[in-house]
């Protein structure tokens, strides 16, 4: 992925999570917010994991990553003027897919337990919650309710 490509990917990740609904007071305090646009814009050129692009005429507008573990999808963003076009349910079964193929039995994702658009999103794929709690993000350095979900694999 070039450099130009890792701006693209960080600046729609922190477009999609500026815009959500899913908002704690925590998402409004200024520190939160640069640290949080800090880490979109280093995550492309420091993860370990694997990112994949959703792309509309030569622009990315999402992206998935895996990292971590090899079933976990650890990001899902797409940029605001893209959502509900059909771009994360894409890179969702496509991250699904890659992992089915590798044998893997399950899928795993978390979101903010707010996030109702991508709750839903992931449910049409075939997720269910087994888990609703309070974590912390070490991303944004504060506790937030979140939710696991998890798909079963067809048996291969």
């Amino acid at each position: 992925m070039a450099a130009a490509d890792h701006e693209a990917v960080g600046a729609v990740g922190f477009a999609a999570w500026a815009a959500s609904d899913a908002f704690e007071t925590s998402y409004r305090d200024p520190g939160v917010i640069v640290k949080v646009r800090h880490e979109f814009d280093v995550f492309p050129h420091e993860t370990k994991g694997e990112i994949f692009v959703a792309e509309r005429h030569k622009a990315i507008v999402g992206w998935g990553a895996r990292e971590n573990d090899p079933n976990y999808i650890s990001d899902l963003w797409v940029h605001p003027d893209h959502q509900g076009r059909g771009v994360g349910r894409a890179l969702v079964l496509h991250l699904c897919e890659l992992m089915a193929n590798e044998g893997l039995a399950t899928v795993r994702l978390d979101t903010h337990a707010r996030n109702e658009g991508a709750i839903r999103l992931y449910e049409r794929c075939g997720f269910a919650i087994v888990w609703r709690g309070r974590e912390f993000s070490k991303s944004m350095g504060v506790p937030l309710e979140k939710v696991h979900l998890e798909k079963r694999l067809a048996d291969r």
